[in-house]
């Protein structure tokens, strides 16, 4: 029998609305060790190498301009993304991380009882958003850790508003060719939202990265995401964006808060994306160890997953003494900060960032250590 519902107009003290206190708040990786002064942080996917100087000197230079609003269209930052893309700058929207512009395409979409479909082990954010709106969540299952178009088709309706792909996808790093997004979304109802989420596209050097942007550009129901996150470096801001059909785009504009990216991210951004000198060494970084840590592990038995980011998720056993949630504890008192995916369906593996040289060789050590075999 389904409980009544509550009077809230009756409670002795204000009440979140339904659903609100069901769901699970987003978890971080983790940022401290105990014990450990200054540990090495491969558990957030940020970068290793820091940002582009250009970009810390154009925060810097920000710091005069304190006392005012920013421009709360990011002119400048949308006319260089434009520019370096190839996109019209006003299907652009701009959102404080890539997290914002997912919750106002939820926020513009849903409503209590329609739903989103994602992948098994899709990324946290979207969920929290669509249910913030009364939406429901539908996990399609993967294949093989790989988002897999035909359960994801099976599990829209008539009440599905969006679907969320990211590719490389997070936490599991693995990616699908385009043939099969473009089959996904020749299958999709008219009205349902495909939103592609590129957070990790520049390091799929496997494929093209335009792909999608071509795609968006030419149908009315596709949305493409990008962060400042990851490839520039630029975490501690929150710049995300968002490239939309032009309809989709004056409605969500409609609900975007006023100068919700502010002037020195704005500025720090504008400079990172010229810097390709510092996007190509951080690529050829994570080309050069993402591999060695791929076959490192692999040595010592343990499951690593094909990735195409800058982390890979690996595999423990379920064994007593082996398992992840003790691989991570083990690496933590040694100051080797990972992160345990259990939140994402998947309680037996760790995802760790590709980090400096010494960085992967400490890890690798460490779960030499772990598993018995140094």
């Amino acid at each position: 029998m389904t409980a009544s519902p509550i009077d809230r107009s009756k409670a002795d003290r204000p009440t979140p609305k339904p659903g609100i206190l069901d769901i699970q708040p987003y978890k971080p990786g983790k940022a401290v060790a105990e014990g450990v002064a200054n540990p090495i942080k491969l558990s957030a996917n940020e970068n290793i190498l820091g940002c582009s100087d250009k970009a810390r000197e154009a925060y810097a230079e920000a710091a005069g301009k304190l006392n005012l609003y920013p421009d709360g269209r990011a002119n400048l930052l949308r006319d260089a993304i434009a520019a370096k893309y190839g996109l019209e700058p006003e299907r652009l929207v701009f959102g404080c991380g890539s997290d914002e512009v997912f919750q106002l395409l939820n926020q513009t979409f849903l409503e209590p009882g329609d739903n989103i479909v994602q992948p098994e082990h899709g990324f946290a954010a979207w969920a929290i958003g669509a249910r913030a709106c009364g939406g429901e969540v539908r996990y399609a299952p993967e294949k093989d850790l790989h988002v897999d178009v035909d359960t994801i088709l099976a599990m829209v309706d008539d009440r599905t508003r969006l679907v969320f792909i990211a590719n490389p996808a997070n936490p599991t790093g693995t990616w699908i060719p385009f043939s099969e997004i473009l089959r996904l979304h020749e299958a999709l109802p008219p009205s349902v939202v495909l939103v592609l989420d590129g957070a990790y596209a520049e390091f799929q050097t496997e494929a093209a990265n335009r792909e999608d942007f071509d795609l968006a550009r030419h149908e009315h129901n596709v949305v493409v995401t990008r962060t400042f996150s990851k490839i520039h470096g630029l975490a501690a801001l929150r710049v995300g964006w968002g490239y939309l059909p032009a309809a989709m785009t004056e409605a969500v504009d409609r609900i975007r808060l006023p100068f919700n990216v502010n002037i020195p991210a704005q500025l720090a951004a504008i400079a990172a994306i010229s810097d390709e000198e510092f996007q190509r060494r951080s690529v050829d970084l994570v080309e050069v160890w993402r591999p060695w840590l791929t076959q490192q592990l692999s040595g010592l038995g343990l499951d690593v997953v094909p990735s195409a980011a800058n982390f890979v998720l690996v595999g423990f056993p379920t064994t007593p003494g082996r398992t992840a949630v003790e691989a991570e504890a083990f690496l933590a008192r040694k100051g080797l900060l990972t992160r345990g995916v259990g939140n994402y369906r998947l309680p037996d593996h760790l995802r760790i960032t590709i980090g400096l040289e010494d960085h992967n060789r400490a890890v690798v050590d460490g779960l030499a250590d772990f598993m018995g075999r140094s």
